[in-house]
């Protein structure tokens, strides 16, 4: 089994940063590709960053020029740096590998979340 797990969520006000961290210690990030989607309340949940295992990246346009998508493979860790955040990106942040989607959410490809609150 795999298994990711998100920290790095919390509360802050509109216009705050918050580094999201998505660790596992079953493999290396290095030659996969790692995605961090979103949900909130009521909402479906959405694609908002990739990394490929090319370096390519992805953002939603709404997160574009504001949210970050790195690596340190040395730690095993895949980033999401969230600039100028929003009310808007409230939700709860997930990290997933192939195949890890919204409708495939097993615990071996897909974390436990975390959460994000922007307040305006």
């Amino acid at each position: 089994e795999v298994r990711l797990v998100e920290s790095g969520g919390g509360s802050v006000q509109a216009g705050g940063s918050l580094r999201l961290s998505c660790t596992t210690s079953r493999f290396s990030f290095a030659g996969t590709t790692a995605h961090w989607y979103r949900q909130a309340p009521g909402s479906r949940c959405e694609l908002v960053s990739s990394l490929f295992n090319d370096g390519d990246t992805y953002y939603a346009d709404s997160v574009k020029g504001r949210f970050t998508v790195s690596l340190d493979n040395s730690k095993k860790t895949v980033y999401l740096q969230m600039n100028n955040l929003k009310p808007d990106d409230t939700a709860v942040y997930y990290c997933a590998v192939p195949p890890g989607t919204c409708l495939l959410r097993h615990p071996d490809y897909w974390g436990q979340g975390t959460e994000v609150t922007v307040s305006s």
